[in-house]
Parts: C-alpha cells; structure tokens; sequence
C-alpha cells in the first residue's frame, strides 16, 4: 500500500472520480461507492480508508465553497492545500459544473408539495477550523460561487416560488386565507427593485417583506446582498425579513433573520465604483 502524502497525479485521480460520482448524483444516474473506491485502489496503491477519507476531505473542501458535496462522505476537515489546487483544476477544466441547474428542470413540482423546513439560524460558535477556511478562500474568491449562485436565475425563482407557497400555506393553517390570497411576488410582478421578493403578512395582519436568497449548498454557503435591499432593511427593519434557503438541490431547508442584519451577517463590500479620473 502506498504511504505519505497524496502526489498532484492521486489527488488529480481522486477529484475527478469524486465530480464523476457527484455528477451521477445529482442527476438521479446510478453509481457504485465500493466500485469506484476499489478501482481507484487499483490506480493509486491507497488503502480503502485512506480513499474515504479522501472524499471527505473533498467534500469539506466543497461544503466551506458553498457548493454541494456527495451524501454519505460526511465532510472531514484537516485537508491538505494540495488538494484544493487539485480542485481549483479540475473546475478550471470544467467550468460548466458551476453554471448548472442539476436537478432544478423537475425541482419546482417536488418542492410545491413539500413544505419548507424553518430551522434556528447556524450558531455563531459553530464554524469551520480557520486553517481550513484560509486554505478554501483563493478558491472561493476565483470562482465566487456566491455569485454563481446570486446569477442562477431559475436557482432564485425556484427559491422564490418555495417561499411564495409556504407564506401562503402557513396563512392558510392560521385560518387567515383571506390574507393568503393577497400574498404578493413582487420580485417577479415588478423586478427587483423594491429590496424584497415577497409581500406577505403576519396572522394578524401586519406586513412582511421578505427577501430571499436561495443557494445548493451547505447552511454556511454565503450569499450576496444589494446596497438597496440593505437600506429597506433598516428603513423597515420592523416589517422586513431575510429568508435564507439553502441545500435546494436535495433537500431544501431555511431560517429568518430580522434586522438589524450585521448582529447575524458579516457584510464585505464585494465590488469597488470606478470612475475615470
């Protein structure tokens, strides 16, 4: 069995299998686990365990990007540099991964009967090691999957529409269905101009005004915010909610925050104004 560190051609080897196996996943195509675990023994000399290791270590590399990652290889951190540039390769070599839409084409019917899970927002002392998020960001800021995500138009409609249906289903329940029919998207009715997506209501009538940011990936994946959707925050900071969906592709999940968003969010400025001097 081979032994130390994993060389640039095994790490190569072992990403591309591991995309091949996320592929097939998330396209509903079937894939043997213990196949490909065993072919690559064959290729690399690695052991068993050394090789599911490795693809957790691949999935936490893609869980800290925002991205999704393959069930059962329960993200493991500690990972070597080595195998982010190995990642950043292979990327690199298929940039349509990122710019995909795997299983969002059948989504919309399977996420209309299914209600929307609202959980408590991720604890503040449940991070990452820091080690492991500084060897992920030159890979995150090159390929900004936030904003590949943020551009993925139908990703944010499908988000959108989820909400939509659980604004009104939840009135429903609260046997307020005259307010559920006045259940507005405003994002899609007027563009996206007013610094939320959804017009709703409180049972007891109150207005909500709920922005929706929507990603694949994992409850940490960061998302983009626009200067305006910031200023109606705090202008309606009382009416006004963010509504974060993540994990879409498989199974959606979600949280509220309320103004004032920077108790919850640490908010960078993404982009500079440049005017010619």
């Amino acid at each position: 069995m081979a032994k130390g560190s994993w060389t640039t051609e095994e790490n190569d080897l072992i990403v591309r299998d591991y995309f091949s196996m996320l592929s097939n996943d998330l396209t509903d195509h079937g894939y043997s686990k213990a196949e490909h675990n065993r072919e690559l023994q064959k290729q690399t000399g690695r052991s068993k365990g050394s090789i599911e290791y490795k693809y957790q270590n691949i999935s936490a590399v893609l869980q800290l990007s925002g991205e999704v990652w393959i069930p059962g290889y329960k993200p493991a951190m500690n990972f070597q540099k080595s195998l982010v540039d190995a990642v950043e390769r292979w990327l690199d070599e298929n940039p349509d991964f990122l710019r995909a839409n795997p299983r969002l084409n059948n989504a919309q019917e399977v996420r209309e009967a299914r209600a929307l899970l609202i959980d408590k927002p991720p604890a503040p002392t449940d991070q990452p090691p820091k080690k492991d998020q500084d060897k992920v960001a030159p890979l995150i800021r090159k390929f900004d999957f936030a904003g590949q995500h943020a551009q993925n138009r139908e990703l944010g409609q499908l988000g959108e529409k989820l909400a939509l249906d659980h604004e009104r289903r939840s009135l429903e329940d609260a046997g307020r269905a005259d307010l559920a029919e006045r259940v507005r998207w405003v994002s899609e009715e007027e563009g996206d101009g007013a610094g939320y997506d959804i017009a709703s209501f409180s049972p007891d009538g109150r207005d909500r005004l709920i922005e929706v940011k929507t990603t694949r990936g994992w409850i940490r994946a960061p998302f983009y915010i626009s200067p305006n959707e910031l200023d109606v925050a705090k202008r309606r900071c009382h009416e006004w909610r963010l509504l974060r969906i993540w994990n879409f592709s498989r199974n959606p999940r979600a949280f509220e925050l309320r103004p004032p968003l920077e108790q919850h969010l640490t908010l960078a400025p993404a982009n500079y104004l440049a005017n010619i001097r």
